[in-house]
């Protein structure tokens, strides 16, 4: 299997240190999904709270990513959690205190949406660099495998907790996870960039720079598209589920938690699906990952068709599988040959690709599913989106 970064001490460290904060990431999601849902009833505000949280990647990451390659990415990385730390405590205090209202959660949505676009090119740029070069493949497999196990416990544990002991305690507890993720933060080492022998380049001619060399090299541009679009339905979709658990199957909390953790499952068997395939040869997009995008699609609608609870348990499953493998597959194409002073740049566009389409598709999602029901919002989003990429890589096979 393609685990070789773990031969790294310093590595594992991050491993073990991040597993603790994605765990409360994920708590976090269900937590404000939960009190989204709960404040309003309504799909199109669950929806906006889950863009909220995403959207300020599509403007903002890139702006990040540059700063990342002219920083000290240890240093970076600690101000963004440090940060989200501080408004998970905001957060936290005002639930605690009564003072919740859909005003506030969109404002802290927001701020924390920002943190985060700071985080996918700080997080992005950092964890292969704890690791020689050789093991970038295994860094990008198994870092995904971590975020996925979070994704599978996290949401289980929030439902029941904000079942047993409240809302306000839950995000108590996750504020609290945040803490070991620091302390490992402050101890790991960061390989040094290597240098390429170029002068730094005006800020936004660096920016440039990242763009052009996506749009040039024809399979990073392909593997951004492709992932784009699987982002903006199929992850989209798995962003608004409050109004399919108990909305359509009156689940409740513990419902909720569950339909997200069985996404959890399918996503960290996808990880460890990717993990056992043979190490992925740079500058081509494998036809597994191709044909993922599509069943992705499909499942989306499958979704929609769902008439009873286990049905929806087991396509939600299935999407988080084929979404997973395919997002380590177009990140390790993206990954694989870049320079450590390119990293950041580039992988915050990956970054406005994947947050930003899924914040898109959870926004547009919710108000269609308020315009049209939320099933039937699904049908129609993966259909028409399925059709179109069938249609691309129909027309890119009799082009090649």
């Amino acid at each position: 299997m393609n685990l070789g970064a773990l031969k790294s001490g310093n590595f594992r460290a991050y491993v073990f240190g991040a597993a603790f904060g994605l765990l409360g990431l994920w708590m976090q999601r269900v937590a404000m999904g939960w009190l989204a849902w709960e404040m309003t009833g309504a799909p199109s505000f669950v929806g906006l709270v889950a863009m909220l949280l995403f959207a300020p990647a599509i403007v903002l990451s890139p702006l990040f990513g540059v700063l990342v390659d002219r920083v000290s990415v240890k240093r970076a990385i600690l101000v963004v959690q440090g940060s989200n730390f501080l408004l998970c405590l905001l957060l936290w205090a005002l639930v605690s205190l009564g003072k919740e209202t859909p005003l506030m959660l969109a404002i802290l949505s927001l701020l924390i949406g920002v943190v985060m676009a700071a985080n996918h090119p700080v997080r992005m740029a950092l964890t292969p660099r704890l690791v020689r070069r050789e093991y970038v493949s295994s860094v990008v497999t198994i870092v995904a495998i971590n975020f996925n196990v979070a994704r599978m416990v996290g949401p289980a544990v929030g439902g029941v907790l904000i079942a047993t002991i409240g809302v306000g305690h839950t995000l108590m507890v996750q504020w609290l996870l945040f803490v070991p993720y620091l302390f490992v933060l402050t101890r790991v080492t960061v390989r040094p960039r290597r240098d390429t022998g170029h002068a730094p380049e005006p800020f936004f001619k660096a920016l440039l720079t990242g763009l052009r060399y996506v749009w040039q090299a024809a399979p990073v541009r392909e593997a951004m598209f492709l992932g784009g679009a699987l982002g903006l339905v199929a992850r989209g979709a798995l962003e608004v589920l409050p109004p399919l658990a108990d909305g359509v199957f009156g689940r409740g909390a513990d419902g909720l938690g569950l339909l997200t953790s069985v996404s959890g499952a399918g996503a960290v068997l996808g990880g460890f699906s990717q993990a056992a395939l043979p190490p992925q040869a740079p500058g081509r997009l494998p036809f597994l990952s191709r044909l993922s995008i599509v069943m992705g699609l499909f499942l989306v609608v499958l979704l929609g068709m769902a008439g009873t609870w286990g049905m929806a348990l087991t396509v939600a499953a299935c999407m988080s599988f084929v979404t997973t493998l395919t997002a380590i597959s177009i990140q390790t194409a993206v990954q694989l040959d870049l320079e450590d002073d390119m990293r950041g740049r580039v992988m915050s566009l990956w970054a406005v690709v994947a947050a930003g389409g899924a914040a898109l598709g959870a926004g547009a999602i919710g108000v269609l599913a308020d315009w049209l029901g939320f099933q039937t919002a699904l049908i129609w989003t993966g259909s028409l989106s399925a059709i179109c990429v069938t249609t691309y890589l129909f027309l890119a096979r009799l082009k090649a």
